[in-house]
C-alpha cells in the first residue's frame, strides 16, 4: 500500500477510535489474502483449491450474544422483545476494549457494498484480524468497481481473539456482536464464524430499508427466461440455496435481496451454502464450487495427508458451508438485480409429514405463513431432540428483525397486492409419515411443482382445499405422482395422520398469538383449523 493510501486509512479508522495498528492491508485481492491466509496458518488448500478453515468452538451464530444498542435512535424503533438491548455506556466501554486489543495487530481491510441497486446500496468498511474472514467478506458482499470517495456508512470490525467481560461490558458470555445502529458501527468479538459478519450488514439494511419504502427480505431469488423474477423465502436447511440453483433460470441471489419499487436485488456479491452432504448428482453448480480456487470452505472435514475434503463427515458440524463469489455459478447475474417478482416461495421443511408438496396461498395466507415462519427440527440437529419440533422464526429469518414483524409482513401483504404476486408454499420435508416413519420430499418432484408453479401453469390447476390448513393444493400436475400431491394418502395409518396434522395445526395457532393484535381479522381467519 502507498504511503497516500496509508496516511488516508489510518486517518478514517482513527475517525472511530482504531488507532496504533501494527499493519493495515487495505482492499488486498484475493489471491493476496489467500497467500497470507496459508502464510498466517489460519488456513489449508484442499484438492481443488479451496481454503479450508476451522471456526473452532463457535461454529455458527450466536444469536443469544448478539445486542443492539438502547438509545434514543432506536428505542422507539426496535422489536426489543426479540432483540437484546446494550445500554450506551457499556457499548462505549466494550469500544473502547475493542480498539485498545486491536492495538499493534496486523488488520485486514475490506471496503465493499451492500445492496447491488444504487439506490438502497450501503457502502461497508470490514475490519478483520483473519486474512480469511477479509477473503470471506469479499465473496460475500459487492466489489464496487471503484473505490475513489468511498465513504463508509457502516463499520465492522471483528476480532475473534477479543474477549468481552460481561460485569464490564453487559454482555451474557465473553462472545460479543454489538450493533450500534445510530453511528454505523458493528463490533464483533470471541467468535471465528464469519455468517456473524454477513448477517450483521443484513440486519443493518432491515433495520434502515423500510423507512425507505424497501422490503428487505431473507430469501433467494432466480429469474425466468420471459424476465420474471421469484423469490424463495426459507430458513436454514429447507433448499433456499438449492432451489434457487436452477440451471434454466438465472441466479440472482441466494440470502439476502430487497424489494424496491425498481424491483428486486441482491444485498450480496456471493453465496454462503451448506454443504454438509452435498450430492453432485443433485446440486452440481453449488457442488463444484468446494473444488474451485478461492472458494472458502467453513469447518469442512480434510484428509491431512490427500487434502481431499469429506462433505459427508458432520464430525465438526453440521452446518459445514462454503463462500464463493455469485461468478462461480454459470447462471449467475451479472447486475444482481432483477424485475418485480412475479411469485414468491415459501419454503418449509415439515417433518411432522403432514404439509402437501406444494399448495397455493392468498394474499392473507401468505402473510399469515410469512409472519409465522415455519419450519421443524428433526431428531439429532440439537442436543435432546428426539423427534420433530416445530421451529417458528418470524419473516422466516427472527435473528435477524430489528424492527416489528409487522412492519415487514404489511409491506409483504401490500406489494403482493400491488403487482398481483402469485404465492406458494413448498414442503420440502417429509411425506409417507413423520421424520423416522416417512421419507424426505423426492428433490425431482419439488423441482417439477415448482417449474409448474413459476411457469403460471399451477395457478390455472384444479385445486382442492385442505382440511386442516386452508390453502388449495393441486389435484394433478404433470411428472408428479398424484398421491404425493395429498399428504394424507402417503401415510399407511390415517388416524395418526388426522392427530398429527391437528398438532402441527395448535402449534400454528398457538405461535401466532403474538402478532394477532397487530393483522387484520382476514389474516386471522388464514389461520389452520386446530
Amino acid at each position: 500500500m502507498d504511503t497516500t493510501a496509508d496516511t488516508k486509512i489510518r486517518s478514517e479508522l482513527a475517525e472511530v477510535g482504531l488507532r496504533w495498528a501494527n499493519c493495515i492491508s487495505w482492499n488486498q485481492s484475493a489471491a493476496a489474502l489467500y497467500q497470507q491466509a496459508i502464510a498466517n496458518g489460519e488456513a489449508q488448500v484442499a484438492e481443488g483449491g479451496a481454503l479450508v478453515v476451522s471456526t473452532g468452538q463457535h461454529t455458527g451464530r450466536s444469536p443469544n450474544d448478539k445486542f443492539v444498542v438502547r438509545d434514543e435512535a432506536t428505542e422507539k424503533t426496535i422489536w426489543w422483545d426479540n432483540n437484546r438491548a446494550m445500554s450506551r455506556a457499556h457499548f462505549e466501554a466494550l469500544k473502547e476494549d475493542f480498539m485498545a486489543h486491536a492495538r499493534l495487530k496486523s488488520l485486514y481491510v475490506q471496503d465493499l457494498i451492500g445492496g447491488a441497486d444504487p439506490a438502497h446500496a450501503l457502502p461497508t468498511r470490514v475490519v478483520t484480524e483473519l486474512a480469511w474472514q477479509a477473503l470471506f467478506i469479499q465473496h460475500l458482499l459487492i466489489v464496487p468497481k471503484s473505490r475513489k470517495g468511498f465513504s463508509p456508512k457502516l463499520t465492522i470490525i471483528d476480532l475473534p481473539t477479543f474477549k468481552a467481560d460481561p460485569a464490564r461490558h453487559g454482555t451474557r458470555s465473553d462472545t460479543v456482536i454489538a450493533l450500534d445502529l445510530k453511528n454505523g458501527l458493528v463490533l464483533i468479538g470471541g467468535s471465528q464464524y464469519a455468517g456473524e459478519i454477513k448477517k450483521s450488514v443484513f440486519t443493518v439494511l432491515n433495520y434502515l430499508l423500510p423507512a425507505k419504502g424497501v422490503m428487505p427480505m431473507h430469501c433467494s431469488a432466480n429469474l425466468g427466461t420471459k424476465k420474471d423474477s421469484a423469490v424463495f423465502f426459507g430458513l436454514s436447511g429447507t433448499g433456499k440455496t438449492t432451489l434457487s440453483a436452477d440451471p434454466n433460470r438465472t441466479l440472482i441471489g441466494d440470502d439476502e435481496h430487497g424489494w424496491s419499487k425498481n424491483g428486486v436485488f441482491n444485498f450480496e456479491g456471493g453465496c454462503y451454502a451448506k454443504v454438509i452432504r452435498l450430492s453432485a448428482e443433485a446440486e452440481p453448480e453449488i457442488h463444484a464450487t468446494t473444488r474451485r480456487w478461492g472458494t472458502v470452505l467453513e469447518n469442512v472435514v480434510m484428509d491431512p495427508t490427500t487434502h481431499v475434503v469429506n462433505l459427508d463427515d458432520g464430525t465438526l458440524t453440521e452446518n459445514t458451508r462454503a463462500a464463493y463469489p455469485l461468478e462461480a455459478i454459470p447462471n449467475a447475474s451479472a447486475t444482481g438485480m432483477g424485475p418485480v417478482p412475479k411469485t414468491i416461495i415459501m419454503l418449509t421443511a415439515d417433518a411432522f409429514g403432514v404439509m402437501p408438496p406444494i399448495a397455493k396461498l392468498t394474499p392473507q395466507q401468505a402473510m399469515y405463513h410469512f409472519l409465522s415462519g415455519y419450519t421443524a427440527k428433526v431428531a439429532g440437529t440439537e442436543r435432546g431432540v428426539k423427534e420433530p419440533q416445530a421451529t417458528f422464526s418470524t419473516c422466516f429469518g427472527a435473528p435477524f428483525i430489528p424492527r416489528h414483524p409487522s412492519v415487514y409482513g404489511n409491506m409483504l401483504k401490500e406489494l403482493i397486492a400491488r403487482h398481483k404476486v402469485q404465492c406458494y408454499l413448498v414442503n420440502t420435508g417429509w411425506t409417507g409419515g413423520p421424520y423416522g416413519t416417512g421419507h424426505r420430499m423426492p428433490i425431482k418432484a419439488t423441482r417439477a411443482l415448482l417449474g409448474a408453479a413459476l411457469s403460471g401453469k399451477l395457478a390455472k390447476a384444479r385445486m382442492r382445499k385442505d382440511e386442516t390448513f386452508g390453502f388449495a393444493v393441486p389435484e394433478a400436475v404433470a411428472g408428479v405422482p398424484k398421491k404425493i400431491l395429498n399428504p394424507r394418502a402417503t401415510w399407511a395409518d390415517k388416524k395418526a395422520y388426522d392427530a398429527q396434522a391437528k398438532k402441527l395445526a395448535a402449534m400454528f395457532v398457538n405461535n401466532f398469538k403474538t402478532f394477532e393484535a397487530h393483522v387484520t381479522d382476514d389474516v386471522k381467519k388464514a389461520a389452520p383449523k386446530a
